[in-house]
């Protein structure tokens, strides 16, 4: 009898063990309620004593978490649809506030953060045109959207959203033709912008180049008739030097050239008075008539 009780002793307090010692892992944050009413909103990570069937234990997973939106059609500046698939990454922070938001439920702590990113995906796209959206600030309209859900989410679920990224941006059907044809006029439009461009920078090009030759061409010209001029002039100044000298040498010098062009060719005939001078030094050495 006295085993049975004693054995009855250790499982009641076992039981009570096990209804009031909790643990709350370092992944995980935890709150407490009693009696339904929250009464300890941040519960440190270790070992906890609890009152059994006073008070509840609500434990919830402090890992980054993601939720994965529908996609959602918004409309651009220029009021182009867009349909947009995006995600977010978050984890709890004030789990007090959680709780109390979402009474515990993780789904509805996603479906309230969906809600805020459609609104902010809203506002954004609809301040930016296409071009902006897809390409040109895409980066700045995440980082925007991310800072401006922190101050919601912060207060009103208790979250922090950590990084909110597009997954995907389509064209709806209905008007993914209209919009390619006015991005292949405007490429065409560019197109030609840049080859008028190129076509007047090439005349200028061109014109430039003609000019440089033509002065170039007359420089050269110039300069060849000069150094043709000196040349002649020294020639001169030499031919007369040497003439100056022994002038009847020169003479007799220009005869024989005279001479060798005038019987170069064995066809020619020349009618001369056989006293004319110039048979001059064909008479003697001297030149003196016989």
């Amino acid at each position: 009898m006295k085993n049975f009780f004693v054995v009855g002793v250790l499982a009641l307090v076992v039981l009570l063990a096990a209804n009031s010692l909790f643990v709350v892992k370092e992944t995980e944050r935890a709150v407490m309620l009693q009696f339904g009413e929250l009464v300890n909103a941040d519960i440190e990570p270790g070992l906890h004593v609890k009152i059994p069937w006073v008070n509840t234990v609500r434990k919830f997973d402090a890992r980054i978490q993601t939720e994965d939106s529908t996609p959602e059609r918004f409309l651009t500046l220029e009021q182009k649809a867009l349909e947009v698939d995006s995600y977010a990454k978050w984890r709890i922070t004030d789990v007090g506030q959680f709780y109390v938001s979402t009474r515990g439920l993780v789904s509805t702590a996603g479906r309230l953060l969906a809600e805020r990113i459609n609104d902010g995906l809203r506002d954004q796209i609809g301040a930016r045109n296409l071009q902006e959206v897809v390409a040109g600030e895409r980066d700045q309209l995440m980082e925007d959207l991310t800072a401006e859900l922190n101050e919601e989410t912060a207060r009103d679920i208790g979250i922090e959203v950590i990084d909110v990224r597009v997954k995907r941006i389509d064209l709806p059907d209905d008007v993914r033709s209209s919009v390619y044809d006015r991005m292949i006029t405007e490429r065409n439009r560019e197109a030609q912008e840049l080859r008028s461009r190129g076509e007047e920078l090439a005349i200028g090009i061109r014109a430039d180049a003609d000019r440089q030759a033509v002065i170039f061409e007359a420089e050269a010209y110039r300069d060849a008739e000069r150094i043709r001029g000196e040349g002649d002039a020294e020639a001169t100044a030499i031919y007369a030097n040497a003439y100056e000298q022994d002038p009847e040498f020169f003479a007799f010098s220009r005869s024989l050239t005279a001479y060798r062009e005038t019987f170069s060719n064995k066809g020619d005939f020349l009618l001369l008075d056989p006293d004319s001078d110039y048979f001059k030094y064909l008479k003697n050495g001297a030149g003196a008539e016989q």
